[in-house]
C-alpha cells in the first residue's frame, strides 16, 4: 500500500470521492509526472543543443506545475468541489498530452524525454480514468 493509499484510507472523510482506487492512482501519477517533468526540464538544460529544447523545457515546467497542483487538489478530501476537481483534471490531462507530444519528438535523441513522455501519458490516462469514474 502506498503512502497515497494510506492517507486516503485513514482520512476521517475517506470515501468522499467514490472512485478511491482511481483517485489514488491519479494522485500518484500526478506526483510522479511532476517530478519527471521537472527532471526532464533540468536534463534538457544540460544538453548541448539546449536552444532546440526551449519548447520542451517550457512544456515540462508547465506540466510539472499543473500536475503538482492537481495532485494537491485531489488530496484534499474534507470537502470536495466536483466542478473544480473536473476542471483541474481536464487541465492536467491537457498539459500532460501537450508535454508528452513534445517529448516524444525528442525521445529518439534524448532518453530522458522518452521517460518523461511515458510518465505524461500515464498521468493523462489516470486523469481520463478518474474523470470517467466521477
Amino acid at each position: 500500500m502506498t503512502a497515497v493509499d494510506q492517507m486516503l484510507t485513514t482520512h476521517p472523510k475517506a470515501g468522499t470521492i467514490d472512485a478511491q482506487d482511481a483517485l489514488a492512482r491519479c494522485i500518484q501519477a500526478c506526483i510522479e509526472c511532476a517530478q519527471t517533468c521537472t527532471a526532464c526540464a533540468d536534463a534538457c538544460l544540460s544538453e548541448d543543443m539546449v536552444a532546440e529544447l526551449v519548447t520542451c523545457i517550457t512544456k515540462n515546467a508547465n506540466c510539472a506545475d499543473v500536475c503538482a497542483a492537481t495532485g494537491a487538489v485531489l488530496s484534499r478530501q474534507t470537502t470536495v468541489d466536483a466542478e473544480v476537481v473536473r476542471a483541474v483534471l481536464e487541465a492536467c490531462r491537457t498539459a500532460c498530452a501537450s508535454c508528452a507530444q513534445e517529448c516524444e519528438q525528442h525521445a529518439d535523441m534524448h532518453e530522458h524525454c522518452r521517460v518523461c513522455a511515458e510518465a505524461c501519458r500515464r498521468c493523462e490516462q489516470a486523469c481520463t480514468d478518474l474523470l470517467a469514474a466521477l
